[in-house]
């Protein structure tokens, strides 16, 4: 009888330990979940943009430390080289800066492309601003950026089937960010080949 009544506390013990642990065993992915929220960035107009190092089409660092407060910048998103609605806004991009009046703006453009992706895209379409490579997304998460799987892009260059292979691939965001390296412009919802109209009217206006 007594070895019996041991062994029913010992089983109550047990019992109890493990109904003790399991909300906490539960709360754990809750807990988890919302530190990636509170992780993700969210950039208003006003904002200090943040500082990013990246990779040019040239293969050269493009650090935003040696940039800042020397111009104002259109920093673009846009997920991949050579596809119909990216072309369509890096040409608008290209055309419009040949009449723009001020000479004290830059326009970055940024995806999930390879540097060697960059050179193939911006020779193509004689593009005159920097292309910056970010196949791991890091620039595009600094700025708030959503970003989905890589993939790659089928296409024929100077008579030469290519694949151009992406890291991620970013969503189409625009960015306006003035020489206090404040945000200016933030557009979520670009229109591909109305962008550059859109940013360079506002840019004018800028001091």
């Amino acid at each position: 009888m007594c070895r019996t009544k041991q062994s029913l506390f010992r089983l109550f013990t047990v019992s109890l330990k493990l109904s003790l642990a399991a909300p906490l065993v539960l709360a754990l992915p809750a807990a988890s979940a919302q530190a990636k929220v509170e992780k993700s960035v969210v950039l208003k107009v006003g904002d200090e943009a943040p500082q990013f190092v990246g990779t040019d089409d040239k293969d050269k660092k493009w650090d935003t430390k040696e940039k800042a407060g020397k111009k104002i910048y259109v920093v673009y998103f846009y997920p991949a080289d050579m596809t119909p609605g990216c072309t369509k806004q890096a040409c608008s991009y290209r055309d419009a800066l040949k009449d723009l009046k001020r000479k004290d703006v830059e326009v970055i453009g940024i995806s999930g492309d390879s540097v060697a992706n960059h050179q193939h895209f911006k020779n193509e379409y004689k593009l005159n601003f920097t292309l910056l490579a970010d196949p791991d997304g890091k620039i595009a998460g600094a700025f708030g950026v959503q970003t989905g799987d890589g993939g790659s892009y089928k296409t024929v260059i100077a008579g030469e089937k290519l694949t151009l292979e992406r890291g991620v691939t970013a969503s189409r965001w625009t960015f306006v960010i003035d020489k206090d390296w404040k945000i200016a412009h933030k557009d979520t919802k670009v229109k591909a080949d109305k962008d550059s109209e859109t940013v360079l009217k506002l840019i004018e206006k800028l001091p």
